[in-house]
């Protein structure tokens, strides 16, 4: 995703939101809480989409073993 500086986001951490990568409430009634990034300069972020990285909200490759 093309992120712009200063701007909030907040990655979906439970896997339940219609608007993956990103938070919609639908952790709501969880212990899940999403994961607020904020973008320190223009560029591509790449957003886990698997939820089991240990760089959240950022991939680091561990869907390549699951």
């Amino acid at each position: 995703m093309d992120v712009e500086t200063g701007k909030k986001y907040t990655w979906c951490a439970c896997g339940r939101s219609e608007n993956q990568p990103f938070c919609d409430g639908s952790h709501s009634g969880t212990e899940i809480a999403p994961v607020m990034f904020e973008a320190e300069k223009s560029e591509t972020v790449y957003f886990c989409g698997c939820k089991r990285t240990g760089d959240a909200p950022r991939c680091d490759g561990t869907h390549s073993s699951l």
